[in-house]
């Protein structure tokens, strides 16, 4: 089920998509497996966006799709997660890029794992990423980018908070389609993450959290 389900989502079938989100959940299955499943068909997604199968109308409407999917699932999560918050997150996707399909994805993961999240929105400038660190006091900072040209804004943002006093007090990840970690070293972040779950992981690793 769970390659059928990423495919169709993949290939944007959204009643099918929905009635077996539905039939899933009733079933009693882990919705973090529904919401893995996801991930892996907005994968599908981004190659066919990168390759040119897809284009802009597609990647918006499958990231309208996704969210009822984890509109549907968020309830069966919520019961699981303690009330108490692990940390604040500031995330955004960086200046010059309108992407925020992982972004918004990484939000809801950290959400219900425990995190306060300060999702910046897109095409965030590195002021902004300042002000709102210095304002929440958050010490983890997630940017987020899909396509090249975020390198640089990357590297200007860590730079704009090494310039405002802030670097040494805070862990920076970054992620997105085209990320890895010779981008992490550029950028000078401290972590590249692959995926949601690894956003999820490397924050809780950080301020001590099993």
């Amino acid at each position: 089920m769970s390659g059928d389900f990423a495919n169709l989502l993949a290939d944007l079938k959204e009643d099918e998509v929905l009635r077996l989100t539905e039939e899933r959940i009733e079933s009693g299955e882990d919705p973090l497996k529904i919401l893995d499943d996801s991930r892996k068909g907005m994968g599908i997604v981004g190659k066919r966006f990168a390759d040119g199968e897809y284009f802009l109308p597609e990647l918006v409407f499958s990231g309208e799709l996704l969210k009822q999917v984890t509109e549907l699932v968020k309830p069966h999560l919520k019961q699981a997660v303690e009330t108490k918050r692990l940390g604040t997150i500031v995330i955004g996707t960086v200046a010059g890029d309108i992407h925020d399909i992982g972004l918004n994805i990484v939000d809801f993961m950290l959400d219900v794992n425990g995190f306060k999240v300060h999702n910046l929105g897109v095409d965030v400038a590195k002021e902004k990423f300042v002000d709102k660190v210095k304002e929440t006091k958050a010490p983890i900072v997630g940017l987020s980018g899909f396509l090249t040209p975020a390198f640089d804004a990357m590297k200007e943002t860590v730079e704009a908070l090494d310039a405002a006093g802030l670097r040494k007090d805070i862990k920076v990840m970054i992620g997105g389609g085209q990320m890895d970690d010779e981008v992490r070293k550029y950028a000078k972040a401290d972590a590249f993450g692959k995926d949601a779950m690894a956003a999820v992981a490397l924050a809780k690793d950080w301020v001590g959290a099993k």
